[in-house]
C-alpha cells in the first residue's frame, strides 16, 4: 500500500477536453488561426500551456503569454467547468481517504482553477494537500509542483527508498512519469486519459492501469 499518494488532475481524475480545447480554439482564433477539429488540440491536455502554444504553433514567449491570457478570457467564466468526473473516482478517493492514506493533487494547473473543479465534483475533501501552479506562470513545471506537494506533506527528505516504496504520483502523460521519477516516486500512468501511444511505456512508467478499478486496485495494494 502507498501511503501517499500524488494525482494528476486533467484527464486523471476528470476530463477536461471539452473546456480545455474549446478555450484553446478560441485563443488561437485571437491570432487569425482557425482551428475546427477539437480533437487536434488535444494534446494541450496537460503539459503547461506556455510550452504548448509555443511547439505546437511556433508561437514566440510573448505571443504564448498573450495567448494564454485570452485563453483565459473563455476559460475562467465557461470553460472551467466543461469538464466531467471520470466514473469510480469519487469511490476510489473515499476509499484511500477512509483507508488512511495521504491523498494530494499535483496539477500544472492554475491553483484557483484546480481548488474550484475540486469543490465542484465534491472531492475536495479527500485531499490533504493542493498544489497547481500560479497565474504568473510560477511553479509551472510537473518537477515544481511534485517537490511542493512532497513538502506540503512533509516527505520531502525521505530517502530515495522510502519515497520509492510508499509515495506515488498517478498521470496521465509523459509529465507526470517525470515528476515521479525526478524525486525518485513510483510512477502509475493511466491509460484512459490522453497520452498518446505508446507515451506512458516509453517514459517509464513503473505501472500503468487501464482503468479506475485497477488504478484502485494497486494503490490499497
Amino acid at each position: 500500500m502507498f501511503q501517499y499518494c500524488l494525482f494528476d488532475l486533467d484527464g486523471t481524475l476528470t476530463d477536461p477536453r471539452e473546456g480545455i480545447t474549446k478555450s484553446v480554439q478560441y485563443a488561437l482564433h485571437h491570432f487569425g488561426i482557425e482551428e475546427p477539429d477539437l480533437k487536434k488540440l488535444e494534446p494541450f491536455i496537460g503539459p503547461p500551456l506556455k510550452d504548448s502554444f509555443m511547439e505546437f504553433y511556433g508561437f514566440s514567449e510573448e505571443q504564448a503569454k498573450e495567448a494564454i491570457a485570452v485563453y483565459r478570457e473563455r476559460f475562467a467564466p465557461v470553460g472551467v467547468l466543461e469538464n466531467q468526473i471520470f466514473e469510480g473516482i469519487p469511490e476510489m478517493l473515499q476509499h484511500l481517504h477512509q483507508n488512511g492514506q495521504k491523498l494530494a493533487v499535483a496539477s500544472s494547473k492554475p491553483i484557483g482553477f484546480v481548488r474550484q473543479i475540486l469543490q465542484h465534483f465534491g472531492i475536495d475533501r479527500y485531499f490533504d494537500v493542493v498544489v497547481g501552479s500560479e497565474l504568473d506562470g510560477t511553479r509551472g513545471t510537473k518537477e515544481e509542483v511534485v517537490e511542493e506537494a512532497l513538502s506540503q506533506l512533509g516527505i520531502l527528505e525521505l530517502s530515495d527508498e522510502e519515497k520509492k516504496k510508499n509515495c506515488v504520483m498517478v498521470g496521465d502523460r509523459k509529465f507526470d512519469i517525470q515528476g515521479a521519477k525526478a524525486y525518485g516516486l513510483t510512477g502509475i500512468g493511466v491509460s484512459f486519459g490522453f497520452a498518446g501511444e505508446g507515451e506512458l511505456k516509453e517514459e517509464g512508467a513503473d505501472i500503468i492501469v487501464d482503468t479506475v478499478k485497477a488504478l484502485e486496485e494497486v494503490l490499497l495494494g
